[in-house]
């Protein structure tokens, strides 16, 4: 079951056992299960007369010997059995991975830390199978993928309208419909979350191949990579890496309730958590404290610790704290005066410290704002090394017109991005109405920022889009109105 790509691959796969000083090898998943099993009778039946011996046995440990392991289980010999089979299927998509590595002369390798190359996802239950009617369940995820495959290969095609067949996908919960089964069996990657080839060298697994090789050209030395992107300066090795980059400085979602548009669902999906849900799923085990994502729980788990979990890591200070709020709030009273300004006004040229200190200037000085949905600024570092605030956002071309069309009304999130053309749209202020304003790189905020965009005046400002097409050499945008 090889999965697709465009690398051609070999089944003559050099599978190696890592358990402890093993070094048997062989070129068929089947082999290597059946051989990898037996080390695990092996050493689940000598655990089993250890824990004989033992006087305590809620002291039991099914620990996996696979070689840069370090998996322990204390829960039961399932969880070691799901995890070793896991290092089988591993092994072939790092197989995999070095085939298609080898087929491109010219890439290195990664270079990323080789101790890494056996750590694996937890797999924390059975995989499970929700095809309609089944609910098969294995401890190898090879049997898995390839039970799952069958059922795509199984469906038979059904009519719609007079000249068309689509096979259904029968999946729990699922209503997509597929031209055919090869389509069908690619989208059942998403319910299964099934990788298809790994790095040989730091193990990192992907869902195709393309992915993996871009892993590797992300590691290409910065001498060589020769794409730069125009609106943050980071630079890529090859121009499709560059052009799926970009596409994230790019807002084609706008949020229902407000003006905020966001680059990805994902974005959109956070800022309506944050911003217009009240809903704390996260909630405190030791107190009444609950929140709305784990990153803050975490944060507030810290100050239940008896120990300080925080140091500060000036020279030669010894400050410690519980929460790492606390080691900001020293870090700016007692050093922040030793720190070289990052942040310039861009109307005043005036700087500071910390970001928020120039968003507290803007507002009050200046007179900016922002529309709703939008809690902060971003800012953008120049050439000249300071951070300014970011006015220009970008708007795919079919979100733009619907904002054009319906400025204030809800609209539907779901607008898709046309490859074909990407505009950016720039913000002006003029006196009358309240104006939007940008998100910030701010800590100290909470919450969803990924949309975009500002302007504002002395007066109190309101936005004239404008659709922009190009940048010129000197930096100044060519705006058509």
């Amino acid at each position: 079951m090889p999965p697709p790509g465009k690398v051609p691959r070999k089944e003559n796969l050099g599978l190696q056992c890592e358990w402890g000083s093993c070094s048997f090898v062989c070129s068929a998943m089947e082999e290597f299960c059946e051989h990898v099993t037996q080390h695990l009778r092996q050493h689940l039946h000598s655990s089993g007369e250890e824990e004989d011996e033992e006087e305590d046995p809620l002291e039991e440990e099914f620990s996996c010997l696979w070689q840069e392991c370090g998996f322990c289980s204390m829960d039961s010999s399932a969880d070691l059995i799901r995890h070793v089979y896991f290092h089988c299927y591993h092994t072939k998509l790092k197989q995999w991975g070095l085939q298609a590595l080898q087929s491109q002369a010219d890439l290195s390798p990664c270079i990323l830390d080789f101790q890494s190359r056996n750590i694996i996802p937890d797999i924390p239950d059975h995989f499970l199978c929700l095809w309609e009617h089944c609910e098969s369940s294995f401890d190898n995820p090879e049997w898995f993928y390839r039970h799952v495959e069958a059922h795509s290969l199984c469906c038979e095609y059904q009519a719609v309208g007079k000249d068309n067949q689509v096979v259904l996908c029968g999946w729990k919960g699922c209503t997509c419909t597929f031209k055919d089964c090869r389509k069908l069996r690619e989208h059942l990657r998403s319910h299964t979350q099934e990788k298809v080839v790994a790095c040989p060298t730091c193990g990192g697994m992907f869902a195709n191949n393309t992915k993996f090789l871009d892993h590797i050209r992300r590691q290409t030395a910065l001498d060589q990579q020769r794409f730069q992107c125009s609106h943050c300066s980071k630079r890529f090795a090859t121009e499709r890496l560059l052009r799926d980059h970009m596409r994230n400085h790019v807002n084609h979602y706008k949020c229902p309730l407000c003006d905020m548009t966001c680059p990805l669902p994902s974005s959109l999906r956070n800022h309506m958590r944050f911003r217009h849900s009240e809903d704390r799923p996260f909630k405190c085990d030791c107190c009444e404290y609950s929140c709305k994502n784990l990153i803050d729980l975490r944060k507030h788990l810290d100050t239940h610790s008896k120990e300080p979990a925080y140091r500060c890591d000036f020279e030669s200070c010894g400050f410690s704290a519980r929460s790492l709020c606390s080691i900001k709030s020293h870090y700016r009273k007692v050093h922040e005066g030793d720190s070289e300004p990052r942040y310039k006004c861009h109307v005043c040229d005036k700087c500071f410290t910390r970001g928020n200190n120039l968003t507290v200037h803007l507002r009050e000085k200046h007179q900016f704002k922002w529309p709703s949905g939008h809690p902060r600024f971003r800012y953008k570092e120049h050439e000249d090394g300071y951070m300014r605030l970011q006015l220009v956002r970008y708007e795919s071309v079919e979100l733009t017109q619907q904002l054009l069309r319906q400025p204030q009304d809800g609209l539907d999130p779901g607008a898709s991005l046309s490859e074909s053309s990407l505009q950016g749209i720039i913000l002006e202020a003029v006196p009358g109405e309240p104006g939007p304003q940008e998100e910030a790189e701010e800590e100290e905020e909470g919450g969803s920022g990924d949309g975009t965009a500002l302007s504002a005046s002395q007066d109190t400002p309101s936005p004239v889009i404008h659709v922009v097409n190009q940048t010129n050499a000197q930096g100044e945008q060519e705006v058509q109105g």
